[in-house]
């Protein structure tokens, strides 16, 4: 088994391509870049400085803000440290991120100038990534540390945790999902098995960091190989950046290869030459859209995070473009399965990854049942949260991902559906109904309220079953008691990111009824989960 730990995959391969772009970041002229030397060097910098300044090995260092080039050489200083990373999603709000901060026992947080305000107030230490924070003094800024000089007199260990990547925030059980070097070897060599990925490539990126599918697949992988990375939230500028860049692998969510077919299919149905062609001569097509939408190094695309609807998938590989299809879950460093890029099959997630088991729990007569997976990429527990670790981690080493699917013959995994709650976007967020609950909860108009996946237009969305305070609302109207609930919903809403909130009056449902409960006076949520609205 391979010993070797984060820093020391990313300086072998920083001291074999040091000349080679490390990570570009696009801005509104150019772009941010820095090559592996660099990106090397200044991470070593900032170790140094981290341990001069008292930070333990050990020790959790939040990182909240979007990826950029300081976001990265803030990682890798915190991990050649020896201490543990903890990033947080961008778009939390103070008081999201001040409950996970104190979960994870933090007192220094790298922020960036989009997450000031949300991180001001905590009583910790602020670090600036970029120079524009901190120029009054009262904050410290990454470059001001960047200028120390001197040997690393400690390294981690294989075992040592490298990140604690929180799945939830709001309800004060956040589940701190505690991840080691060993972990994240393991899951990044599996990834390469099926994924071949050389110093050649150029990843293309929209999924972030602090999200575990961006940081293995959009981050990790590519610093293990010496290929490059770029990273976008702006969708609006993929077309530009996927021809300018010479990009060879796009790394995105179901939601972007949607509106990706959509457009090239909305172009081809417009002449009758074009419909033939697709189907007579569909790679014909796929040169023409690989010129036209992206670049002609373009090997394939990764889609990860949330299901995606197998004819886009098919007709991708029909025109010649590889697309690899995902599963995973942050427990298991997040990749468990891939597709190959040109799979006949559709609808699988493809075979699990090489050095990790999997098996059906109690399947029923079609073979359906929940996922359990074992291998070295399972994580050691949730943090401080015995109980939830032993409902996630059995005694044999399976962790239960609370998804229910199935295998074929051939190894092939079919996820059928989630038997946990949470409401998966296809942006690929992921939105914990107990999160929205909780804050819905302090409205006076409600007495019950349960959160649970909706749908409309074929797509989940986040949906609010509410059962009014009738007495607070003084009124029997129900028109009237939905118009008020709803401007109390979007108030409260303003403390919770904004995928997080509900987006439309439809999504408010009223029930007549309080909802059936146990005996502790838990709704119970398995009579409702699986009753949708689809329009």
């Amino acid at each position: 088994m391979d010993e070797r730990t984060i820093p020391q995959f990313f300086q072998e391969t920083a001291a074999r391509y040091p000349d080679r772009t490390a990570i570009k970041i696009p801005r509104e002229k150019g772009y941010d870049e820095i090559s592996y030397r660099e990106l090397d060097l200044r991470s070593t910098r900032l170790a140094v400085a981290l341990a001069r300044r008292g930070i333990a090995r050990g020790e959790k260092v939040v990182i909240f803000s979007p990826p950029r080039i300081e976001w990265a050489v803030a990682l890798l200083g915190i991990l050649k440290a020896g201490a543990v990373a903890v990033p947080l999603d961008a778009q939390l709000r103070a008081r999201e991120v001040e409950r996970i901060i104190a979960q994870a026992e933090a007192r220094v947080v790298f922020v960036g100038p989009e997450c000031l305000r949300a991180s001001q107030g905590l009583g910790l230490e602020l670090i600036g990534l970029t120079s524009e924070l901190g120029g009054d003094g009262k904050l410290l800024r990454l470059p001001e540390l960047l200028r120390e000089e001197g040997e690393l007199e400690r390294q981690p260990a294989p075992d040592d945790l490298a990140v604690i990547a929180f799945t939830s925030g709001t309800t004060g059980d956040a589940k701190g999902v505690m991840l080691t070097h060993r972990n994240f070897n393991a899951d990044v060599a599996a990834c390469l098995e099926r994924m071949p990925i050389g110093p050649e490539d150029v990843f293309l990126s929209i999924a972030p960091w602090y999200h575990s599918y961006g940081l293995t697949v959009g981050l990790f992988v590519p610093f293990w190989t010496g290929a490059a990375t770029i990273y976008t939230d702006n969708y609006k500028e993929l077309p530009r950046l996927m021809k300018e860049t010479g990009m060879t692998i796009l790394i995105g969510v179901p939601k972007l290869y949607h509106l990706m077919f959509d457009h090239v299919r909305e172009a081809v149905e417009k002449r009758l030459l074009g419909r033939l062609a697709f189907r007579l001569a569909p790679k014909l097509v796929g040169r023409r859209v690989k010129r036209e939408l992206a670049s002609a190094r373009l090997r394939f695309f990764v889609s990860g995070s949330a299901p995606l609807t197998p004819k886009v998938a098919r007709d991708f590989r029909r025109l010649g473009i590889g697309i690899i299809e995902g599963y995973g879950l942050t427990e298991a460093g997040p990749v468990v399965a891939f597709s190959y890029p040109f799979d006949r099959k559709v609808g699988t997630v493809g075979p699990i990854l090489p050095g990790m088991e999997v098996r059906i729990l109690e399947p029923n007569d079609e073979g359906v049942g929940e996922v359990l997976v074992r291998g070295p990429n399972v994580m050691r527990g949730y943090y401080k949260n015995p109980a939830r670790t032993a409902e996630a981690l059995d005694q044999e080493g399976w962790l239960h991902t609370g998804d229910s699917g199935m295998l074929d013959k051939d190894g092939y995994i079919y996820i059928k559906g989630r038997r946990k709650n949470v409401i998966v976007l296809e942006s690929g967020k992921n939105v914990y109904p107990e999160e929205i609950e909780w804050e819905l909860s302090h409205i006076p108009y409600i007495a019950e309220v349960l959160v649970k996946r909706g749908y409309r237009g074929g797509k989940e969305v986040v949906q609010a079953h509410v059962y009014p305070n009738w007495e607070r609302l003084g009124t029997k109207d129900p028109q009237v008691a939905l118009d008020l609930i709803w401007e109390e919903v979007k108030r409260v809403s303003e403390e919770l990111a904004h995928y997080k909130r509900l987006k439309s009056k439809e999504d408010l449902v009223l029930v007549e009824q309080p909802f059936a409960k146990t005996s502790t006076m838990d709704i119970k949520r398995y009579l409702y989960q699986e009753e949708g609205v689809k329009r």
